[in-house]
C-alpha cells in the first residue's frame, strides 16, 4: 500500500469527516425521536399516527434525497479529479433536480393526504388516523426546505467539509425540541405541535445551508441556472436508480407497516418505538455509509482504485466496532430504555424483545448490507445495488413478512425476522460484488 503521505485521506482527515457525520446522524434521529417521545404524553394514538406518516414521508423524501446523493457522487468524483469548475456546475444541477422533485412530492402529499392514508392504513383506529392526517398535512409543506438542505449538505460532504451540515443540523434540532416543548406541552396541540416544530426547523436549516453555500470557497456555484443536460444526466444516472431503489424499498416498508397496523395498537406502537431506539445503534454505520460517497468517490475520480478498496475495508472495520460497542449496552439496558416511552405492559414486552433481536442482527450484518452499498454507488455501480435491493426487499422483507407475520401467526416479530433476512441477502451479494472486483467496471463513466 502507498505510503501514508501519498494517501488521499490521512487518519486526521478521515476523523474530521466522520465525527461530524456521526453527530449529524445522531441529531437527525434525535429529531424524529424527540417528536415521538414528546408526543407520547398525548397518548399512544398520537405516537402511532406520527409513526404511520413518517413511513410515507421517508418514501417521498427518499426520492429527492437520492437526487442529492447522485449530485454528491458526481461532485466528489470531480473533486478527486481536481476539477473545481465542474464541481460548481454539478452543484447547480443538483439543486435543479432536488428542487423539482421536492416540489412535486409536496404537491402530491398535500392533495392526496386523506386518500393515501386511507389506502395504506384504512383499518387503523379513528384516533390514530386523525393524528396521522393532521401531522401529514403540516409536514408535507416542509419537503422543499428539506430538499434544499439535503442538496446543500450533500455538496459540503462531497468536498469533505461535513462540519457545516452538522452545525446546521444542531441548530435545527434545538429549534425542533424547543418548538415541541412549547406546542406539545405548553399549547397542547399534540400531533400538530410536533409537525409544526419539524416544519420550522426545516425552513431554518434550508435558509442556513444556502447562506453558507454562498460564503463557501470550496463550492463555487454558477449564477446561471440553465439546464446542463450532460451534467444533469450524470446526476440522474446515479440518482434515478438510487431513487427507484429507495422508493420501492420504502413501498415495501409501507406494506409491512400496513400489515403491522392490522396486528393492533400494541404491535404498531412496539414497531415504532423499536425502530426509533434501534436507529441509534445504526448511527455510526450510517454515517460511515455517507462518508463512503466522499472517500470512495474522490478515490475513483482520482483513478486510485487500490486506495478505494483500502478505505472501504478500513471504514467497514470501524462500522462493525461501533455496532458492537453500542449494541451490547442497548441489550443490557433494553427495558429501562424502552421505559421512557411509558408503554403498556403488552407493548413493553414486545418492544424489549424486538430491540434485543435488532441489536444482535445489527452487530452481525447491518454494515455489510447498507454502509457497504454506498461504496458501490460512489464507484458508479448503481444498477447492481438497485436490482439486489429491490429483489431482496420483495422476496424477503415483504414476501416473508406476510408468510411469517400473517401466515404463521408470528405477528410483528415475524415481520422483523423477515426484515433481517433481507439484510443477510444484501450483505452476501454486495460483499461478493466487491470481492470479484466487478463493482469497479463503471468507474470511468462520470468524470469523462
Amino acid at each position: 500500500m502507498t505510503e501514508e503521505k501519498k494517501m488521499l485521506f490521512s487518519q486526521d482527515a478521515l476523523r474530521k469527516l466522520l465525527w461530524p457525520l456521526i453527530i449529524e446522524q445522531f441529531l437527525a434521529i434525535a429529531m424524529g425521536m424527540a417528536d415521538t417521545v414528546m408526543a407520547a404524553s398525548c397518548g399512544e394514538a398520537v405516537v402511532s399516527g406520527i409513526s404511520l406518516v413518517d413511513s410515507i414521508c421517508v418514501l417521498l423524501i427518499g426520492l429527492f434525497t437520492a437526487m442529492a446523493s447522485g449530485g454528491a457522487v458526481v461532485a466528489a468524483q470531480y473533486m478527486g479529479h481536481g476539477d473545481k469548475e465542474m464541481v460548481g456546475r454539478a452543484s447547480n444541477q443538483l439543486f435543479i433536480a432536488v428542487g423539482g422533485v421536492a416540489l412535486l412530492f409536496m404537491t402530491i402529499a398535500l392533495i392526496w393526504n386523506r386518500g393515501l392514508l386511507a389506502l395504506l392504513y384504512g383499518n387503523v383506529e379513528a384516533d390514530v388516523m386523525s393524528a396521522a392526517r393532521i401531522y401529514f398535512y403540516i409536514v408535507a409543506a416542509s419537503f422543499p426546505f428539506l430538499g434544499i438542505y439535503n442538496g446543500g449538505a450533500a455538496l459540503f460532504r462531497a468536498v469533505g467539509d461535513s462540519k457545516v451540515s452538522m452545525k446546521v443540523s444542531l441548530v435545527a434540532n434545538l429549534v425542533n425540541i424547543a418548538g415541541n416543548a412549547i406546542l406539545i406541552y405548553g399549547v397542547g396541540i399534540g400531533a400538530a405541535g410536533a409537525a409544526l416544530s419539524t416544519l420550522f426547523s426545516r425552513v431554518l436549516s434550508a435558509v442556513l445551508i444556502v447562506v453558507l453555500l454562498k460564503k463557501s470557497d470550496k463550492i463555487i456555484m454558477s449564477n446561471h441556472w440553465r439546464l446542463d443536460t450532460k451534467i444533469l444526466g450524470k446526476i440522474l444516472y446515479i440518482g434515478v436508480p438510487n431513487g427507484l431503489e429507495n422508493s420501492i424499498f420504502q413501498i415495501g416498508k409501507l406494506l409491512t407497516t400496513s400489515l403491522i397496523a392490522g396486528f393492533g395498537m400494541a404491535a404498531t406502537t412496539a414497531n415504532a418505538v423499536t425502530g426509533s431506539i434501534a436507529s441509534f445503534q445504526q448511527i455510526p454505520a450510517n454515517a460511515i455509509g455517507v462518508a463512503m460517497i466522499t472517500v470512495i468517490g474522490q478515490c475513483i475520480g482520482a483513478g486510485e482504485t487500490e486506495q478505494a478498496l483500502y478505505y472501504l475495508k478500513k471504514m467497514m472495520k470501524v462500522a462493525y466496532a461501533c455496532m458492537i460497542l453500542l449494541g451490547i449496552p442497548m441489550i443490557i439496558f433494553a427495558r429501562p430504555i424502552c421505559g421512557i416511552y411509558h408503554l403498556s405492559p403488552e407493548t413493553m414486552k414486545i418492544t424489549v424483545f424486538l430491540l434485543c433481536y435488532s441489536c444482535v442482527c445489527c452487530m452481525l450484518v447491518h454494515p455489510l448490507s447498507f454502509a457497504q452499498s454506498n461504496a458501490l454507488r460512489a464507484a458508479g455501480d448503481v444498477r447492481f445495488t438497485m436490482i439486489v435491493a429491490i429483489a431482496s426487499m420483495w422476496l424477503c422483507r415483504v414476501g416473508m413478512a406476510y408468510i411469517l407475520g400473517q401466515g404463521l401467526g408470528l405477528g410483528v416479530i415475524g415481520v422483523w425476522i423477515a426484515m433481517t433476512m433481507d439484510w443477510v441477502v444484501r450483505a452476501f451479494l454486495f460483499t461478493n460484488r466487491i470481492r470479484t472486483g466487478k463493482w469497479l467496471k463503471y468507474k470511468d463513466r462520470l468524470v469523462k
